[in-house]
């Protein structure tokens, strides 16, 4: 299976092959600035699984985390955590229906907490180098 997303203008294009390891939503100062939201929707996949398949990225880091976005019109499109293999592809660019997040992460240093039923990690998650500790918003 792959889905195929694309920046806001159209000029960079992306297939991402597989299932995510995970969808969510992040809390991190880094997201934060970044992005200038409270939070930041996530679909994570192995950074193999996600490739350009038209168009040309611009890649930056802000704060820790480097991410691309399109090189015509700025919208972000991915980020790729320094040494975890991954690449968080931005939820909103995927298919309708298609993000369906199973968490919040990196809630401690949450500006808008978000009572949603789902679990909020306080940084991350045991599955990527986390203790799974939670905090109750």
């Amino acid at each position: 299976m792959s889905t195929k997303v694309q920046c806001h203008c159209g000029a960079v294009q992306v297939e991402i092959s597989g299932e995510p390891l995970v969808q969510l939503y992040c809390h991190c100062e880094d997201c934060q600035a970044a992005h200038g939201a409270a939070y930041v929707p996530i679909s994570i996949y192995p950074a193999a699984a996600v490739n350009v398949t038209q168009g040309t990225l611009t890649w930056w880091t802000l704060k820790r985390t480097p991410r691309a976005s399109c090189s015509a019109c700025g919208t972000r499109i991915v980020n790729e955590p320094v040494g975890r293999g991954i690449r968080g592809v931005i939820g909103y660019l995927l298919p309708k229906g298609t993000f369906k997040p199973t968490l919040h992460i990196q809630c401690q240093g949450a500006n808008l907490p978000v009572r949603d039923g789902l679990p909020h990690v306080k940084a991350f998650p045991a599955a990527f180098g986390g203790s799974d500790e939670t905090v109750d918003w």
